[in-house]
């Protein structure tokens, strides 16, 4: 019998739902913008419309369970969404126990970097292997990481909130409150934001020259273009993450570093750079490490989402010896 989960990624910008199937293929997507001010009631009315919308068009005949993948910090021992910073009132807010009121069907929650992270693992970049870091570079960092086959949680769930190690003491001013994160160095929003400031000492450079605001696609268009600051800004962007990567290499001792997110659009460009800093300065034994592009792109969250929901359904078995998906 053909079964389905749901997959459900909450994001500050986007509410992103899609029916999955135990291939990790996704039979249907639906998207709309997040209402973020708007409060938990509105939000999840989204997610429920969203789903009750896919149902309606796929009509699949057995629907095994839902995954949310949510921003954290998030308890998912006890459901509770302990500060989402990018969606108003929902801190200490009970998001598993709402959500579950809402479906018919069970309900799991993941940290949106750890579901990234099992659905690169099953589906994607790290299928077969064993042990993997991954890493979203976007607006903040976060991430996830498999170990020994197994998803690293920690307490309460909480693990792997990667983008929050400091990589320089008493460094810029991260979201989070501490200084010196590594989020506050390596995200896309530290990118852009260097970029706009080193543009207005540049005479030479074309970024900021027409006017508008820089993004991080601009950068990356204007070193094609030969762009001189532009290229330095890559490189240096490169440097910051192949530090991270570094580190991250070194604790965990992971087969493969999978990085999606927005700044992994231009992966190819910054990939070489990363690995370079790597070679040169991680220990010897680790050095050949390699760091991929997620292969799921954009939907890994939501893939990884959709197969806690088809785990949820075999307590019998390890929850994260996955073989049967693989």
């Amino acid at each position: 019998m053909h079964q389905i989960a749901i997959g459900i990624d909450l994001g500050g910008t986007q509410v992103r739902a899609a029916l999955i199937d135990e291939r990790g293929t996704i039979v249907a997507r639906m998207e709309e913008q997040t209402e973020a001010h708007a409060g938990p009631e509105r939000v999840l009315s989204q997610i429920r419309g969203l789903t009750e919308n896919l149902l309606a068009a796929a009509k699949p005949s057995v629907v095994v369970g839902i995954g949310v993948s949510t921003p954290g910090p998030i308890d998912t021992v006890s459901g509770i969404a302990r500060d989402i910073p990018t969606l108003s009132g929902f801190t200490d807010f009970p998001l598993k126990a709402e959500l579950q009121k809402r479906f018919a069907f069970p309900v799991s929650l993941e940290n949106d970097g750890i579901a990234a992270a099992i659905g690169e693992w099953q589906f994607g970049a790290g299928k077969g292997l064993e042990n993997l870091v991954y890493v979203t570079v976007s607006t903040g960092i976060g991430g996830g990481v498999i170990a020994d086959g197994r998803v690293v949680r920690g307490r309460k769930g909480m693990a792997a909130h990667i983008g929050h190690m400091s990589v320089e003491p008493n460094g810029a001013l991260c979201p989070c409150g501490n200084h010196g994160c590594f989020e506050a160095y390596g995200s896309g929003t530290a990118f852009t934001l260097r970029a706009r400031t080193r543009s207005i000492d540049c005479e030479e450079t074309t970024l900021g020259k027409n006017g508008g605001e820089i993004h991080a696609r601009d950068v990356f268009a204007a070193a094609r273009n030969g762009d001189t600051l532009a290229s330095k800004l890559i490189e240096e962007e490169a440097e910051i993450l192949g530090r991270g990567f570094t580190s991250l290499i070194h604790i965990f001792s992971p087969d493969i570093v999978v990085v999606g997110g927005g700044i992994s659009h231009e992966f190819d460009r910054l990939q070489p750079g990363i690995q370079d800093y790597i070679a040169q300065w991680a220990m010897p034994a680790f050095k050949d490490v390699n760091v991929v592009r997620a292969a799921l792109g954009q939907n890994s969250g939501l893939v990884g989402a959709a197969a806690l929901a088809f785990l949820a359904k075999r307590p019998e078995q390890d929850l994260f010896a996955l073989a049967a998906l693989r």
